[in-house]
This record gives structure tokens, sequence and C-alpha cells, in this order.
């Protein structure tokens, strides 16, 4: 996934939960798909960081060997100033990009 192409915001926006929760019908439900998905794009987003900042990991012990190193800063800053995780989950939900199910409306609707 690309976050640089991401339309969220990078701050809090106060949303209408009636109009977000149109979709589900059910506030719970709206929130509970937002938040897994924002736990997928944490995960997401942790490892990108994680092999992005291993190519600079030191295996000495040295303390005095360990420096700062610009590149690793800046790739640091980079994942600061991104939206958060639940930024672009929303942003997603609201876009219809999200795809869900509830396994339980499918069953009632077979019966």
């Amino acid at each position: 996934m690309d976050y640089k192409k991401t339309n969220a915001p990078t701050n809090t926006v106060t949303r209408n939960m009636m109009e977000l929760c149109e979709d589900t019908g059910n506030v719970y439900e709206t929130v509970a798909i937002i938040g897994k998905r924002a736990n997928q794009i944490a995960v997401e987003m942790k490892n990108d960081l994680s092999k992005k900042l291993q190519e600079f990991a030191s295996y000495n012990d040295n303390l005095e060997e360990v420096f700062e190193n610009r590149e690793q800063i800046e790739i640091s800053r980079y994942y600061e100033k991104l939206p958060k995780p639940t930024l672009i989950a929303t942003q997603e939900y609201i876009e219809g990009k999200v795809y869900y199910r509830n396994p339980a409306k499918e069953k009632e609707k077979l019966q």
C-alpha cells in the first residue's frame, strides 16, 4: 500500500456517525470494521518501517560506535508525518475501498 497517495487527513476530523453507519445500519459494526482495517494498516506500516530500518541495523553492541544516520532519521520522520492508521482506515471506508461482510446477516437472509 502506498501511504503517500491516500486522501486521509493528517489530523483528527469530526465525522457525522449517522452518515458513517448508513451502509451497515449499526454504529458499532461500522466502528468494528474501521478498527479491524486500522489494525491491518498499522501492522503493514510497522513491517515496512522495520524492513527499512533493518538496513541500518548494527550488530555490534559497542555504545561508542552507535551514531545517528541521516537517512534513518529521514525515514523515521516520514513515517511520523503520515496519517494515523485509523484516519487512513476511516477514509478508505468512506470512499468504499474496504470490503466487509457479516456472516450473521448473510445467514439471516438465507433463512
